[in-house]
């Protein structure tokens, strides 16, 4: 893979691929990748102790490509900690696109993020696909919201660009400053799961600017199309208490802020409990979070990183800006 060109600069962008036992979807991602009509600078897949052979099969086909073998298992969140640090620090990347190993680009996504990128008066700091399911419908789980607040001129600059001003976005196709994460941070590894994209992404976009790109589609292959709120079962848990240590540890909201999105949090959890067809399962890993929640804060990356056994040398120097 080779730099390219944008603009009259050299942009080097990265791609990073969080992988946990898929690996024929895995295969079928850096295909994709491979395909890409802007070439990428460099590929790191992050694989989270799979047990099916993944990284043995990346290491086979795409020898190109730099691959992170983890010892555990440390969730998305902890993957794109790792992948998004070591993307800055070992590949040099200027721009971090990150995705999960269900996610297949079409072959024109990171060209059109780059070009709305380039006609944006404002650079964003975060831009994101449109993410559709395998038949082509938007896909519910990771459908974007548009910013809230945000003002006139910043709504008619995304326009402009094609896109749209957004408060966070998803890590199924996100394009990320690395300039950004220097100043504001890695994503917290000890998230494991849920919320870590939207906690990260609303903390590098609380005083820049984001944007959703539909020019830039994407197929998230998940088993079904379904929405972030249907039955989550015992994975429930991580969801009351990251949303916890978001409103009690993280700097990604504003004071103001914090009402429109706590309200939405109850909504969400009192309907998640309606629908779900094992409420005694839902009541109890909402007790275990919310007391985890409550008690105690996320540890930095470096700290919860090494109590899993890990080398975490070069995490310290992005965690000056974790809550």
């Amino acid at each position: 893979m080779r730099p390219a060109e944008f603009e009259g600069f050299r942009v080097r962008v990265v791609a990073v691929v969080v992988a946990y036992n898929r690996r024929e979807l895995l295969l079928e991602c850096l295909e994709a990748l491979a395909a890409q009509t802007r070439p990428l600078d460099a590929v790191v897949v992050v694989d989270n102790a799979s047990s099916d052979g993944s990284a043995d099969a990346v290491a086979e086909a795409s020898p190109d490509v730099d691959l992170v073998r983890l010892d555990v298992n440390t969730g998305g969140a902890g993957g794109f900690a790792v992948g998004i640090e070591h993307a800055i620090s070992a590949q040099r990347a200027d721009l971090v696109w990150v995705m999960d190993d269900d996610t297949i680009p079409t072959s024109t996504a990171l060209e059109a993020l780059l070009a709305a990128r380039a006609a944006a008066p404002e650079t964003p700091a975060i831009l994101g696909s449109r993410v559709v399911w395998t038949d082509g419908l938007d896909h519910p789980m990771n459908t974007p919201r548009r910013k809230p607040l945000a003002s006139k001129s910043e709504r008619r600059d995304a326009a402009a660009a094609g896109g749209v001003a957004v408060r966070s976005s998803s890590f199924v196709s996100m394009l990320i400053d690395a300039a950004a994460v220097k100043v504001d941070g890695l994503p917290i590894a000890e998230y494991f799961i849920w919320n870590d994209d939207f906690e990260f992404s609303a903390r590098i976009l609380r005083r820049r600017r984001g944007m959703f790109i539909p020019a830039s589609v994407v197929v998230h292959k998940t088993k079904a199309r379904a929405d972030t709120d249907a039955d989550p079962g015992e994975r429930f848990y991580y969801e009351v208490r990251n949303k916890l240590w978001l409103f009690r540890a993280s700097r990604a909201l504003s004071w103001y802020e914090r009402p429109l999105y706590l309200a939405a949090t109850a909504r969400r959890w009192m309907r998640t409990y309606r629908h779900s067809p094992d409420r005694a399962t839902i009541a109890r890993t909402f007790r275990s979070g919310w007391q985890d929640g409550i008690r105690r804060r996320p540890r930095p990356n470096s700290e919860y990183l090494a109590s899993l056994g890990l080398d975490n040398g070069s995490m310290a120097a992005f965690e000056v800006m974790h809550g």
